[in-house]
């Protein structure tokens, strides 16, 4: 039983996933750092509102501190921001480069456009024939 678990806990995928969830932890921090002390002083320049935080309103006796959403909100595009033009967009390119310059192994079938390997003679999805030079 020990060590089934020592086997699951040591494969690459979950030591992967263990290690970016420290890595995002830490990145969030940063992120939230750079909100606190940077965005949110720069808006305040612009807008005259120092901190976000401290917005808020009252109904019946309950407080409602939408300002602290307001600094999450913007902590989280940022986040997401970072990650698209730091991570998303360098991989998609280095993929699109790497499929440059590869063989394509499937095609697409003119009858019912569906995606089929490079060498049939016929549509497992409409059974249509295909000649040789058809959709390559």
């Amino acid at each position: 039983m020990l060590k089934g678990f020592k086997e699951f806990i040591l494969r690459g995928n979950v030591v992967d996933l263990a290690v970016a969830v420290v890595i995002g932890a830490a990145f969030g921090a940063v992120v939230a750092a750079f909100v606190a002390d940077v965005i949110t002083p720069l808006i305040a320049a612009i807008f005259g509102k120092p901190d976000f935080g401290s917005l808020m309103f009252t109904i019946n006796h309950s407080t409602f501190k939408y300002g602290l959403f307001i600094n999450a909100l913007i902590a989280f595009v940022l986040v997401a921001a970072a990650v698209y033009f730091a991570i998303v967009v360098p991989m998609n390119a280095v993929a699109a480069r790497r499929a440059k310059g590869e063989d394509p192994t499937t095609k697409e079938c003119p009858e019912c456009l569906s995606e089929i390997p490079i060498g049939a003679r016929r549509c497992s999805h409409c059974t249509s024939e295909l000649s040789p030079a058809s959709g390559a």
